[in-house]
């Protein structure tokens, strides 16, 4: 069977095509776009949760977005992965590959990964068996069963683990590690996907604060090679990561730009301190 993320007809007429810059696995960047999001509608029994909400993130990219309880933060991501479907406008990744049409698991393999607030690891295996586990592979039975990692594989495997500061804990059980650790782990776990936009939920959650910067420098190391969307509620960790800032509201785009001008601007003072 042909995976959805090497079928540029499964995932909209036209992908990889058109010269410039495109990606492997269709994902074509040709105007250096990653997301687009133009007039996304969702309600829930009479609510409107998003409210022609229209975004853009551009391909490497770390973008912050903020708002109040209800602002929206959650149904866009759920929209963007296919856990809700909206009730108007038009999400793309990239320049054709149109999201409406997928499913959530099409999307997570055409390249779109999301964390939870609260990590999802494999608790009983090790750190390196998480990883191993989560490689973007032939996950069929056969296999899986008679797998064994080549070099290249190992590589990467090791390479993620430097990359998230696990290298030392490689053989411990993850379940042994401490929040900060796991929530690393699930990220290394969405990097062997080999996702182009990684979607964050509020991931220094209960984090002590030199865990907090060390997830601000990974996050700041891989911008560039990934696209990354956080949503967070700490300022003091935006402010460390943040080159520029969207700001919802009842579920629109009510500010954007860098963290001087957002946390300047009167609309937003409004809407976060009442005044």
């Amino acid at each position: 069977m042909t995976s959805v993320a090497t079928n540029p007809v499964a995932l909209g007429s036209g992908a990889g095509g058109g010269g410039g810059h495109v990606a492997k696995a269709g994902l074509d960047l040709t105007h250096g776009v990653v997301l687009y999001l133009e007039g996304i509608s969702v309600s829930f029994d009479g609510f409107k949760a998003l409210n022609n909400l229209s975004l853009s993130i551009d391909a490497g990219e770390l973008r912050c977005v903020i708002g109040p309880n209800g602002a929206g933060k959650t149904t866009m991501m759920d929209v963007i992965t296919g856990k809700t479907r909206a009730d108007a406008g038009t999400a793309f990744f990239g320049q054709t590959i149109d999201l409406a049409r997928l499913s959530e698991a099409q999307i997570a393999h055409a390249g779109i990964g999301r964390k939870f607030q609260k990590p999802t690891i494999f608790e009983r295996h090790s750190v390196f068996e998480n990883l191993e586990l989560a490689m973007k592979a032939d996950k069929r039975v056969r296999k899986t069963l008679f797998a064994r990692l080549a070099n290249e594989e190992k590589s990467r495997i090791e390479e993620t683990l430097k990359l998230i500061r696990l290298e030392e804990s490689a053989a411990r059980t993850a379940g042994l590690l401490s929040h900060g650790q796991k929530q690393w782990l699930e990220i290394g776990m969405l990097l062997m996907q080999e996702p182009r936009l990684l979607l964050l939920d509020e991931p220094v959650a209960g984090m002590s604060d030199e865990e907090t910067e060390r997830t601000a420098e990974l996050f700041l190391s891989l911008a560039g090679k990934h696209s990354l969307v956080v949503v967070e509620h700490d300022m003091a960790f935006i402010e460390k990561i943040a080159r520029k800032v969207t700001v919802l509201h009842e579920g629109s785009v009510l500010a954007e730009g860098d963290m001087h001008q957002v946390q300047n601007d009167p609309r937003v003072i409004e809407v976060y301190l009442g005044r």
